[in-house]
């Protein structure tokens, strides 16, 4: 009941060299031949079934290609709207205004100033001719004499309770 030697010693078949190299058993697989007669399983149209488009030669199918059936991006709702020059003219009803926060109010203007249109386009607050309405979002601790087209009602309402006031613009 001796062990044998060779257990120890790599034997010359199983020797790994440029001579014997392979690939791993599965990985390479023969290309399909097709048109190669009717017992292959893949002669006559070749897989390519009877007539029509995808049979002729050159076929390729588009993305998004659904047959006969009228495809996804036709099915979708349209999108209406200026930017699609459609028959909607949606720009006549949307208001346009310039949005200010009452934070850039607190940290552009010194308390007691009087807040009008001409120094909120000094500030840089005001750029275009649009609307302005004065919005809420921060804090105001100075008294402000605010001039503006409309104020939301809690803009209006953290105003006067800074002692300040607010006067509406006509448009």
């Amino acid at each position: 009941m001796a062990e044998k030697a060779s257990s120890k010693e790599p034997s010359r078949a199983e020797e790994i060299g440029l001579h014997n190299l392979k690939p791993k058993p599965g990985s390479k697989k023969a290309r399909k031949r097709i048109g190669r007669g009717e017992g292959s399983g893949l002669g006559k149209t070749s897989g390519r079934g009877h007539k029509g488009a995808g049979a002729r030669a050159g076929s390729k199918r588009k993305a998004g290609y659904e047959g006969g059936q009228n495809p996804i991006h036709m099915r979708m709702r349209k999108l209406r709207g200026p930017h699609m020059k459609k028959s909607m003219p949606f720009e006549n009803f949307r208001t346009k205004t310039q949005p200010i926060n009452l934070s850039d109010l607190e940290e552009r203007f010194d308390a007691g100033a009087e807040v009008n249109l001409a120094s909120l386009k000094e500030k840089g607050l005001a750029k275009r001719s649009d609307p302005v309405k004065i919005l809420a979002r921060g804090e105001i601790s100075k008294k402000l004499e605010v001039h503006a087209h409309a104020f939301s009602a809690a803009a209006r309402e953290k105003i006067e309770a800074a002692s300040g006031s607010c006067h509406t613009l006509e448009r």
